[in-house]
């Protein structure tokens, strides 16, 4: 399960040891962590990493293969969770120490800032090799967040994107030792600690108006 801690003015979310896929549960958890984030007065900043082999794989399908009745609403939930990281009046950086597919990919994509591992672990949305269609708002979060060029390539062959690649397509800001993620991020988010929460929220809403207006859309999750 999640967890939050803080390092001075950082926020530190760690999402887990396992797979950390996205089942209802799990939400909660990171919409738990990014609340309490959130209602705390600047400086702050928030920092999302994970431990072992995985940042986050994705959407549980096992659980979504036995509630689908659920789904719909569910898959809003996740809309509305990438909404809140894309938009949030705080400093945001993705530390990804291991491999980040899927919707892990798109939460990571709607942080301000990613730091990957250089040396293992992949980025990658194989949405078209599991026969799952994007939604509309994952779409246009993805479409928004990567170079048009990388945005249809990643998302019509499913690449497996390493840090160097993922560095040269667009998709990263930075790629390090593996020891050295944690770390760079932390330092990248502490010194925009400061920046004034309401100014960054709307600046935030009004950069990613379409793609917020996408991921909150009636048929956004169709």
């Amino acid at each position: 399960m999640p967890t939050l801690t803080r390092i001075d003015d950082v926020f530190v979310l760690d999402l887990g040891d396992g797979e950390n896929r996205f089942s209802p549960t799990w939400v909660q958890g990171v919409e738990d962590a990014l609340g309490e984030v959130l209602r705390t007065e600047a400086p702050r900043a928030l920092v999302t990493t994970a431990t072992g082999k995985f940042w986050s794989n994705g959407l549980d399908l096992e659980w979504m293969g036995a509630n689908q009745a659920e789904v719909p609403a569910f898959v809003t939930r996740v809309h509305e969770l990438f909404a809140r990281v894309l938009e949030a009046g705080v400093p945001t950086v993705a530390a990804v120490q291991g491999h980040v597919f899927a919707a892990g990919a798109m939460l990571a994509v709607a942080h301000d800032r990613i730091v990957m591992r250089e040396d293992r672990g992949y980025f990658c949305v194989p949405e078209s090799d599991i026969r799952i269609p994007f939604t509309p708002g994952m779409t246009a979060l993805l479409a928004a967040r990567l170079p048009p060029r990388t945005a249809h390539e990643a998302m019509t062959t499913g690449r497996r994107y390493g840090g160097a690649d993922a560095l040269a397509a667009g998709i990263v800001d930075e790629v390090c030792p593996e020891r050295d993620v944690v770390g760079r991020a932390v330092a990248w988010a502490a010194a925009q600690a400061g920046k004034h929460p309401e100014t960054l929220t709307t600046i935030k809403q009004r950069l990613h108006a379409t793609t917020l207006d996408a991921l909150r859309a009636e048929n956004a999750g169709l």
